[in-house]
């Protein structure tokens, strides 16, 4: 069922999201468009950023791209500074972009797991530390998008949920330093997401799926829209009471 845009819930509103090429990114950024917000939107992936600005044609608000590897440093800093001299301000900062594989743990190349550490987790320190003061200049706020990974332990995905975890935590340690400021910080942590993360995900061929069982729900899988839609409540002024939260999403499979 598809959810419908509240109109105008971010007219004249700013908000930097990454992994805007595809899943929960794209589809994050298309919703807040639609509700009058101003996007800019970086991912890696030049050709998916061009298909997400061209799908924005239309909508009340707009959307703006910079190829951009969040794993570097520089370019998250960079990223934010050109979203600030495009628009003039910073409401929203979404961290959406992330990586995935599944491998035995000791088979886990130290690339890999730099490569991972580094999309997951550095990029979204990095991008929180340029855009924190821009946006307590604003008001505005931090979603970090993390995943049931980061709450309970997975076989075989060890440095994913470790990337994960760490998100968690820096959602909950951001949101109490700056508690005595209007600066909000949360998470969403989403279960399985019918995504092209989840369709081409790959499992080593001899692990043992008794151990993956309790990863699993018997509901349908969610659609990337059904997380933009909670990001975009939590990232209005509906949610200001909502602070260091970490609202998971996913079916239920943390319940148990």
């Amino acid at each position: 069922m598809p959810f419908t845009p509240v109109p105008g819930r971010f007219h004249g509103s700013t908000a930097l999201i990454t992994g805007a090429a595809s899943g929960i990114g794209r589809a994050t950024a298309l919703r807040l468009a639609a509700e009058g917000a101003r996007v800019f939107a970086v991912d890696i992936a030049a050709d998916g950023l061009a298909d997400t600005a061209e799908s924005a044609a239309g909508l009340a608000g707009e959307i703006v791209t910079r190829v951009t590897d969040v794993a570097d440093r520089e370019e998250c800093f960079a990223a934010v500074a050109e979203a600030v001299a495009t628009y003039g301000h910073l409401d929203v900062l979404g961290n959406i972009a992330g990586i995935a594989r599944a491998e035995h743990v000791l088979e886990v190349s130290e690339a890999h797991y730099r490569r991972m550490m580094a999309v997951n987790t550095d990029a979204c320190f990095f991008l929180a530390q340029a855009a924190i003061p821009h946006l307590l200049e604003t008001g505005g706020n931090i979603v970090n998008v993390a995943s049931n990974a980061g709450l309970m332990g997975q076989a075989y995905t060890v440095a994913y949920c470790m990337s994960k975890g760490a998100l968690v935590q820096m959602t909950r340690s951001l949101a109490w330093e700056f508690i005595q400021t209007p600066l909000r910080v949360n998470a969403i942590a989403p279960g399985g997401v019918e995504t092209a993360l989840v369709s081409g995900f790959q499992v080593p061929s001899d692990v043992d799926f008794s151990l993956m069982a309790r990863y699993g729900t018997p509901r349908p899988m969610a659609q990337a829209e059904d997380v933009a839609a909670l990001f975009c409540f939590v990232a209005s002024d509906e949610a200001r009471n909502i602070n260091g939260a970490v609202l998971s999403t996913d079916s239920g499979v943390t319940a148990g």
